[in-house]
């Protein structure tokens, strides 16, 4: 045996472990669900195949619905926690007294366990006791409690920035380390040309730290797309359905009413729209980086 084909028989074989658990942990599953959407498995011992009859009965008004809702509360929730986490890290990045200190208190949103903070904002948004509505009456803005889960179009948004408040901590943290990596030589050569702060934002921060917005927007965007908890515990995808989003209706069709088969269908359309994200994510990293371009 050469020296060669024993170095890959050897590499090989390392590799197998990690192959495996993928096979086990990724592949099978994916196959399995995807296998499972052309029947009508339930809770009856019996189980039929269907072809594309799930799939016919999600593409209906009520399904469109929530895949609209659905990317319209994933692009303002990432948005804003890029929006945010950008200025944040730059704040962070500022030399004033107590930095550190700031950077501390920037963790908590992220380090406290989710099911704990999600609770907090539902006391919060609560109509009798809430927070929230304490102030907004206090300062006279409202003349009544407001229950911003009770209403569509209040607690839409209310679920959204929760999502952003767990969020930008993470966001921010990355877009600083990206921020502390840009050569400090650019900033003091911008300086004695007499560039002001915001110039220097727009033409040295902002352009170096599009491939970490690029890298993180996309994490950001599959976590948010496949969000549960928050719409979970603070709505339920309620009231009327009008924080429903794809991943909550998954839920409520496959557990909730038990139709697997249906649940399965709607899981492998999510996984077709973020293999969709992802492929657009590489083929912007590719525009972005000549080298893996030529």
């Amino acid at each position: 045996m050469s020296v060669q084909r024993s170095t890959f028989i050897f590499a090989c074989i390392l590799l197998l472990p990690a192959v495996l658990y993928v096979l086990a942990i990724v592949a099978y599953p994916l196959v399995d669900t995807f296998i499972l959407s052309f029947t009508d498995a339930s809770l009856r011992k019996t189980t039929n195949w269907v072809g594309w009859a799930n799939y016919e009965k999600i593409f209906n008004e009520r399904f469109a619905e929530v895949i609209i809702r659905t990317f319209i509360w994933t692009f303002f929730s990432v948005a804003l926690k890029m929006v945010i986490g950008t200025f944040g890290a730059c704040m962070l990045n500022a030399a004033v007294p107590g930095r550190s200190l700031f950077r501390l208190l920037t963790m908590p949103p992220w380090i406290v366990p989710m099911a704990i903070g999600i609770f907090m904002w539902g006391w919060m948004y609560n109509g009798q006791f809430g927070m929230i509505s304490g102030m907004l009456q206090r300062f006279g803005l409202v003349d009544g409690p407001v229950a911003f889960l009770a209403y569509g179009n209040t607690a839409f948004w209310a679920t959204i920035i929760t999502d952003v408040w767990i969020g930008v901590p993470l966001v921010t943290i990355y877009f600083l380390a990206a921020i502390q990596s840009i050569p400090k030589d650019l900033y003091e050569a911008a300086w004695t040309d007499g560039a002001g702060r915001w110039y220097r934002f727009r033409r040295i921060t902002l352009p170096l730290m599009v491939p970490a917005i690029i890298t993180m927007s996309m994490l950001s965007l599959i976590a948010t797309f496949n969000s549960f908890d928050i719409i979970w515990i603070l709505t339920q995808g309620g009231p009327s359905g009008e924080t429903t989003t794809m991943i909550i209706d998954t839920y409520q069709t496959a557990i909730g009413s038990k139709k697997y088969g249906e649940g399965a269908a709607r899981a492998v359309l999510i996984c077709i729209f973020l293999s969709l994200f992802c492929f657009a994510y590489f083929r912007v990293t590719r525009r972005l980086n000549p080298e893996k371009r030529a």
